[in-house]
Protein backbone atom coordinates (compact mmCIF):
# COMPACT_ATOMS: atom_id res chain seq x y z
CA UNK A 1 0.00 0.00 0.00
CA UNK A 2 2.70 2.67 1.05
CA UNK A 3 4.44 1.66 -2.12
CA UNK A 4 1.76 2.44 -4.13
CA UNK A 5 0.97 6.05 -2.41
CA UNK A 6 4.61 6.62 -3.53
CA UNK A 7 3.91 5.56 -6.56
CA UNK A 8 1.52 8.03 -6.61
CA UNK A 9 3.37 10.80 -5.71
CA UNK A 10 6.02 10.51 -8.40
CA UNK A 11 3.16 10.23 -11.36
CA UNK A 12 1.59 13.11 -10.00
CA UNK A 13 4.82 15.27 -9.83
CA UNK A 14 5.85 14.31 -13.53
CA UNK A 15 1.76 14.75 -14.78
CA UNK A 16 2.16 18.42 -13.34
CA UNK A 17 5.03 18.57 -15.54
CA UNK A 18 7.19 19.94 -12.61
CA UNK A 19 10.80 20.10 -12.98
CA UNK A 20 11.24 22.96 -10.09
CA UNK A 21 10.39 21.47 -7.20
CA UNK A 22 9.80 23.53 -3.90
CA UNK A 23 12.24 22.28 -1.41
CA UNK A 24 10.02 21.37 0.89
CA UNK A 25 8.62 18.67 -1.59
CA UNK A 26 11.78 17.18 -2.69
CA UNK A 27 12.23 16.57 1.14
CA UNK A 28 8.87 14.78 1.43
CA UNK A 29 9.84 12.67 -1.71
CA UNK A 30 13.43 12.34 -0.64
CA UNK A 31 12.18 11.25 2.80
CA UNK A 32 9.31 8.36 0.92
CA UNK A 33 11.70 7.02 -1.43
CA UNK A 34 13.68 6.16 1.42
CA UNK A 35 11.65 4.67 3.92
CA UNK A 36 10.84 1.56 2.21
CA UNK A 37 14.59 0.75 1.48
CA UNK A 38 15.38 1.55 5.70
CA UNK A 39 12.99 -1.18 6.53
CA UNK A 40 13.90 -3.79 3.80
CA UNK A 41 17.81 -3.53 5.02
CA UNK A 42 16.25 -3.41 8.91
CA UNK A 43 14.45 -7.09 7.89
CA UNK A 44 16.70 -8.50 4.96
CA UNK A 45 20.04 -7.59 7.41
CA UNK A 46 18.97 -9.50 10.08
CA UNK A 47 18.10 -12.45 7.64
CA UNK A 48 21.18 -12.41 6.67
CA UNK A 49 22.87 -12.00 9.99
CA UNK A 50 24.55 -8.29 9.69
CA UNK A 51 22.56 -7.94 13.08
CA UNK A 52 20.81 -9.44 16.19
CA UNK A 53 16.89 -9.72 15.18
CA UNK A 54 16.69 -7.04 18.21
CA UNK A 55 18.73 -4.90 16.17
CA UNK A 56 16.67 -5.44 13.43
CA UNK A 57 13.57 -5.84 14.55
CA UNK A 58 13.09 -3.80 17.75
CA UNK A 59 15.99 -1.24 17.47
CA UNK A 60 15.82 -0.30 13.50
CA UNK A 61 12.03 -1.22 12.52
CA UNK A 62 10.11 -0.08 15.75
CA UNK A 63 12.38 2.03 17.42
CA UNK A 64 14.43 3.81 14.49
CA UNK A 65 11.26 3.40 11.90
CA UNK A 66 9.12 5.06 13.71
CA UNK A 67 11.31 8.24 14.12
CA UNK A 68 11.42 8.60 10.34
CA UNK A 69 8.00 8.23 10.33
CA UNK A 70 7.17 10.99 13.04
CA UNK A 71 10.10 12.99 10.85
CA UNK A 72 8.32 12.42 7.65
CA UNK A 73 4.68 13.08 8.76
CA UNK A 74 6.09 16.40 10.36
CA UNK A 75 8.05 17.37 6.73
CA UNK A 76 4.88 16.32 4.70
CA UNK A 77 2.54 18.78 7.24
CA UNK A 78 5.20 21.43 6.60
CA UNK A 79 4.67 21.15 3.11
CA UNK A 80 1.20 21.05 3.17
CA UNK A 81 1.12 24.02 4.67
CA UNK A 82 3.56 25.75 2.53
CA UNK A 83 1.46 24.32 -1.11
CA UNK A 84 -1.50 26.02 0.92
CA UNK A 85 -0.62 29.21 0.90
CA UNK A 86 1.39 29.70 -2.04
CA UNK A 87 0.43 31.48 -4.97
CA UNK A 88 -0.41 29.91 -7.42
CA UNK A 89 -1.43 26.40 -5.93
CA UNK A 90 -0.11 23.69 -7.26
CA UNK A 91 -1.84 20.46 -7.20
CA UNK A 92 0.64 17.51 -7.92
CA UNK A 93 2.61 20.03 -4.67
CA UNK A 94 -0.20 19.58 -2.78
CA UNK A 95 -0.52 15.54 -3.95
CA UNK A 96 2.50 14.94 -2.36
CA UNK A 97 2.35 16.51 0.73
CA UNK A 98 -0.94 14.53 1.67
CA UNK A 99 0.64 11.23 0.68
CA UNK A 100 3.36 12.07 2.89
CA UNK A 101 1.00 12.26 5.81
CA UNK A 102 -1.26 9.45 4.07
CA UNK A 103 2.50 6.88 4.24
CA UNK A 104 3.42 7.45 8.04
CA UNK A 105 -0.10 7.36 8.88
CA UNK A 106 -0.90 3.66 7.33
CA UNK A 107 2.36 2.21 8.53
CA UNK A 108 1.50 3.37 12.31
CA UNK A 109 -1.95 1.68 11.56
CA UNK A 110 -0.44 -1.67 10.17
CA UNK A 111 2.44 -1.35 13.43
CA UNK A 112 -0.86 -1.07 15.96
CA UNK A 113 -2.45 -3.50 14.67
CA UNK A 114 0.55 -5.80 14.85
CA UNK A 115 0.78 -5.04 18.44
CA UNK A 116 -2.93 -6.10 18.92
CA UNK A 117 -2.26 -9.36 16.91
CA UNK A 118 0.71 -9.93 19.67
CA UNK A 119 -1.60 -9.38 22.54
CA UNK A 120 -3.96 -11.78 21.36
CA UNK A 121 -1.32 -14.34 20.38
CA UNK A 122 0.80 -13.81 23.55
CA UNK A 123 2.67 -17.20 23.07
CA UNK A 124 5.12 -18.94 20.87
CA UNK A 125 4.83 -22.84 21.42
CA UNK A 126 1.43 -24.08 20.00
CA UNK A 127 0.54 -27.66 20.04
CA UNK A 128 -2.25 -30.35 19.22
CA UNK A 129 -1.57 -31.81 22.32
CA UNK A 130 -1.62 -29.81 25.55
CA UNK A 131 -1.51 -32.68 27.35
CA UNK A 132 1.82 -34.34 26.17
CA UNK A 133 3.15 -32.32 23.56
CA UNK A 134 5.56 -33.60 20.69
CA UNK A 135 8.98 -33.83 21.94
CA UNK A 136 11.62 -32.73 19.35
CA UNK A 137 15.12 -34.47 18.91
CA UNK A 138 18.35 -33.93 20.42
CA UNK A 139 19.31 -33.01 16.61
CA UNK A 140 16.82 -29.61 16.62
CA UNK A 141 17.44 -29.57 20.23
CA UNK A 142 21.04 -28.75 19.26
CA UNK A 143 20.11 -26.09 17.13
CA UNK A 144 18.04 -24.32 18.73
CA UNK A 145 20.74 -24.02 21.60
CA UNK A 146 23.46 -23.21 18.98
CA UNK A 147 21.21 -20.35 17.92
CA UNK A 148 20.29 -18.70 21.66
CA UNK A 149 16.79 -19.92 21.16
CA UNK A 150 14.39 -19.58 23.96
CA UNK A 151 14.29 -22.46 25.95
CA UNK A 152 10.97 -24.78 25.51
CA UNK A 153 8.55 -24.01 28.28
CA UNK A 154 6.72 -26.70 30.25
CA UNK A 155 2.82 -25.92 29.15
CA UNK A 156 1.34 -26.46 33.30
CA UNK A 157 3.65 -24.20 34.62
CA UNK A 158 1.83 -20.26 34.61
CA UNK A 159 3.34 -18.19 32.43
CA UNK A 160 4.31 -16.22 35.62
CA UNK A 161 6.53 -18.56 36.77
CA UNK A 162 8.21 -18.21 33.35
CA UNK A 163 11.81 -16.03 32.83
CA UNK A 164 10.72 -15.37 29.15
CA UNK A 165 7.50 -13.81 30.78
CA UNK A 166 8.42 -11.82 33.46
CA UNK A 167 6.19 -8.70 33.66
CA UNK A 168 3.35 -9.90 32.18
CA UNK A 169 0.06 -8.92 32.95
CA UNK A 170 -1.61 -10.52 36.27
CA UNK A 171 -4.71 -12.00 33.81
CA UNK A 172 -1.74 -13.49 31.72
CA UNK A 173 0.65 -14.67 34.23
CA UNK A 174 -1.78 -16.86 35.73
CA UNK A 175 -2.79 -19.42 32.61
CA UNK A 176 -0.47 -21.85 31.03
CA UNK A 177 0.46 -22.49 27.47
CA UNK A 178 -2.37 -25.27 28.14
CA UNK A 179 -5.04 -23.01 29.04
CA UNK A 180 -3.91 -20.10 26.39
CA UNK A 181 -4.01 -22.63 23.63
CA UNK A 182 -7.31 -24.07 24.27
CA UNK A 183 -8.75 -20.84 25.18
CA UNK A 184 -7.40 -19.07 21.60
CA UNK A 185 -6.58 -22.06 19.58
CA UNK A 186 -9.64 -24.18 20.09
CA UNK A 187 -9.63 -25.34 16.45
CA UNK A 188 -6.37 -26.81 16.71
CA UNK A 189 -6.50 -30.94 17.14
CA UNK A 190 -4.92 -33.63 15.87
CA UNK A 191 -5.34 -35.39 12.46
CA UNK A 192 -6.50 -38.77 12.76
CA UNK A 193 -4.97 -41.30 10.11
CA UNK A 194 -8.21 -43.34 9.39
CA UNK A 195 -6.96 -46.15 7.48
CA UNK A 196 -3.48 -44.94 6.62
CA UNK A 197 -0.77 -46.48 7.61
CA UNK A 198 2.38 -45.00 9.96
CA UNK A 199 4.68 -45.09 7.21
CA UNK A 200 2.61 -42.88 4.54
CA UNK A 201 1.70 -40.78 7.33
CA UNK A 202 5.24 -39.85 7.92
CA UNK A 203 6.13 -39.59 3.96
CA UNK A 204 2.52 -37.39 3.65
CA UNK A 205 4.09 -34.73 6.59
CA UNK A 206 7.30 -34.90 4.91
CA UNK A 207 5.83 -34.07 1.41
CA UNK A 208 3.63 -31.59 3.20
CA UNK A 209 6.41 -29.89 4.84
CA UNK A 210 8.25 -29.34 1.54
CA UNK A 211 5.67 -27.74 -0.04
CA UNK A 212 5.45 -25.47 2.72
CA UNK A 213 8.92 -24.59 1.98
CA UNK A 214 10.31 -25.99 5.41
CA UNK A 215 14.14 -26.89 5.74
CA UNK A 216 16.01 -29.54 7.33
CA UNK A 217 13.14 -31.92 7.36
CA UNK A 218 14.18 -35.04 9.18
CA UNK A 219 12.12 -37.88 9.14
CA UNK A 220 12.28 -40.88 11.86
CA UNK A 221 10.53 -43.23 10.29
CA UNK A 222 10.90 -45.87 13.72
CA UNK A 223 10.10 -43.00 15.70
CA UNK A 224 6.73 -41.81 13.87
CA UNK A 225 7.86 -38.12 14.08
CA UNK A 226 9.23 -35.64 11.06
CA UNK A 227 10.96 -32.53 11.73
CA UNK A 228 11.23 -29.12 9.96
CA UNK A 229 12.06 -25.68 10.10
CA UNK A 230 9.94 -22.77 9.08
CA UNK A 231 11.60 -19.51 8.01
CA UNK A 232 9.89 -16.86 7.38
CA UNK A 233 10.89 -14.16 4.15
CA UNK A 234 11.65 -10.58 5.65
CA UNK A 235 13.72 -11.19 8.70
CA UNK A 236 14.55 -14.65 8.88
CA UNK A 237 12.73 -15.71 11.87
CA UNK A 238 12.80 -19.41 12.07
CA UNK A 239 10.34 -21.67 13.88
CA UNK A 240 11.01 -25.31 14.65
CA UNK A 241 7.86 -27.90 13.53
CA UNK A 242 8.12 -31.54 14.58
CA UNK A 243 4.68 -33.96 13.92
CA UNK A 244 3.87 -37.17 15.93
CA UNK A 245 2.82 -39.79 13.91
CA UNK A 246 1.37 -42.19 16.65
CA UNK A 247 -1.05 -45.35 15.79
CA UNK A 248 -4.56 -43.51 14.81
CA UNK A 249 -3.72 -39.94 14.92
CA UNK A 250 -0.74 -36.81 14.00
CA UNK A 251 -0.42 -34.27 16.34
CA UNK A 252 1.86 -31.03 15.91
CA UNK A 253 3.81 -28.69 17.21
CA UNK A 254 5.46 -25.54 16.13
CA UNK A 255 7.89 -23.08 18.61
CA UNK A 256 9.18 -20.31 17.14
CA UNK A 257 13.22 -19.72 18.37
CA UNK A 258 13.06 -15.69 19.44
CA UNK A 259 10.29 -13.28 20.82
CA UNK A 260 7.74 -13.76 23.18
CA UNK A 261 4.77 -13.57 21.25
CA UNK A 262 4.23 -15.22 17.49
CA UNK A 263 1.71 -12.89 16.01
CA UNK A 264 -0.85 -16.43 15.61
CA UNK A 265 2.02 -17.51 13.21
CA UNK A 266 2.89 -20.79 15.10
CA UNK A 267 -1.16 -21.82 15.16
CA UNK A 268 -2.04 -20.55 11.43
CA UNK A 269 1.13 -22.95 10.36
CA UNK A 270 0.06 -26.01 12.38
CA UNK A 271 -3.58 -25.57 10.56
CA UNK A 272 -1.76 -25.66 7.10
CA UNK A 273 0.10 -28.23 7.57
CA UNK A 274 -3.02 -30.36 9.02
CA UNK A 275 -4.80 -29.52 6.05
CA UNK A 276 -2.10 -29.87 3.73
CA UNK A 277 -1.83 -33.35 5.28
CA UNK A 278 -5.29 -34.43 5.33
CA UNK A 279 -5.39 -34.23 1.91
CA UNK A 280 -2.36 -36.39 1.11
CA UNK A 281 -3.81 -39.28 3.53
CA UNK A 282 -7.44 -38.57 1.93
CA UNK A 283 -8.67 -36.88 5.08
CA UNK A 284 -10.49 -34.38 2.76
Amino acid sequence: MCEHMIALARIGVKQQGMTHLPWHTKIVLALLAFLPLYFVVSALGTKIGLWSWQTGLMALTFGGGVMLLGIEAVAALVSLIMAMIAKPRRNGVLAVAIIGLLVPGAVFVMFASARGTAANNPIHDVATDTADPPAFSAETLAAREAAGANPLSDYQTPLGQLELYEGAAPELAIKSHAQIITDRYAGLAPLPLAGASRADAVAAVAAAMGNMGFKDIRTDAAAGTVEGVAETFWFGFKDDVVARIAENEIDFRSVSRVGRSDLGANAKRIADLREQVAGQIGQR
